[in-house]
């Protein structure tokens, strides 16, 4: 989909996170629903929608008989302690043609290239049978791109989720909040070494949250929805009070065409230091290189120049990633 300049004039910002978003809704060509979902991300940072694929039941019951003996919970057993185990599994979709199915959904990707305006490719799924319980955060430290905010996350739900099985939530409106970078919390990301990437940028989410007096929200969620969030959403999983219960899910990341892919948490973006990724879309399994206004973007920094310990910090840091 191509939209004139003249209707939007910021082609470096996603269409819908435009400050020209009332002025650009007409000319996105979207049917009444996904228009909705538009004008939810927009406002919200966020928005719900039923998983488009008729097959998605039994997808879902495929994967769990498949993954379910990979996390070392007595999954069988009502009264087991699921939170005991491994809490998720990374890039399934190597392997699970139905993980990969639903990463790489067509009607998914069209929507995206709607909503931001360029192609979107899925780079990462993440599959749990319970939720990890992890503090509030927004994907944008974790991997973002340049232009920013071209990042999104879909989690779909994988049965119906209870209050008590340690729900997704989310805190909206905190879309629009700005970036966080190393820069604006003053430390240096470049070879650093952390056991969680997200923990520098706690206090500067929680002072925002007590300054804007937004609040969190919990996603209840049935069987077989989906919720789409903005790259700078901030979100989280809520404490699990039964530990019996399941809660599986999918999460699939996705960055779109034409950007620069990289880790903020271990980078220094106002002196050029990048931790360039690489990342393979899931919907071929070729990499995506980094492009900068349809040039080529070299690898002049990026994991493997970086120490060990740096290394280290990012897989831990993708490993603890969840909804």
């Amino acid at each position: 989909m191509t939209i004139s300049v003249e209707a939007h004039p910021f082609p470096g910002v996603p269409l819908i996170e435009s400050p020209l978003f009332a002025q650009i809704l007409p000319h996105m060509e979207l049917s009444e629903d996904e228009a909705r979902i538009a004008r939810d991300l927009n406002t919200r940072g966020y928005a719900v929608l039923d998983f488009p694929d008729p097959d998605i039941d039994a997808r879902i019951d495929r994967i769990k008989h498949v993954l379910g003996p990979q996390f070392g919970i007595n999954l069988d057993d009502p009264t087991s302690d699921k939170t005991c185990g491994e809490r998720r599994i990374q890039d399934a979709w190597h392997g699970n043609a139905d993980v990969r199915a639903i990463a790489a959904n067509a009607k998914i990707l069209a929507l995206l290239g709607k909503l931001y305006g360029r192609p979107a490719f899925p780079f990462q799924t993440l599959n749990f049978p319970v939720g990890t319980q992890q503090d509030a955060h927004s994907d944008s430290v974790h991997f973002s791109s340049q232009p920013e905010r071209f990042m999104c996350g879909v989690w779909l739900a994988m049965e119906d989720v209870s209050a008590d099985a340690g729900p997704l939530f989310y805190v909206p409106g905190s879309h629009r909040w700005p970036v966080l970078t190393n820069a604006m919390i003053a430390r240096h990301g470049h070879g650093a070494s952390l056991e969680s990437a997200q923990d520098p940028f706690g206090p500067a989410w929680a002072a925002l949250c007590e300054a804007t007096g937004l609040a969190r929200e919990t996603f209840l969620a049935r069987k077989g929805q989906a919720l789409i969030w903005s790259a700078n959403l901030l979100h989280g999983g809520s404490p699990q009070h039964d530990p019996t219960l399941t809660r599986w899910s999918q999460v699939t990341h996705y960055y779109f065409d034409d950007c620069i892919y990289y880790t903020p948490a271990f980078s220094d973006e106002l002196i050029g230091k990048l931790a360039l990724r690489q990342p393979l879309s899931v919907v071929d399994g070729m990499p995506r290189e980094s492009r900068h206004l349809g040039q080529a973007v070299p690898a002049t920094l990026n994991a493997s120049h970086m120490p060990p310990s740096g290394v280290k910090a990012i897989v831990r840091a993708v490993q603890g990633l969840f909804r």
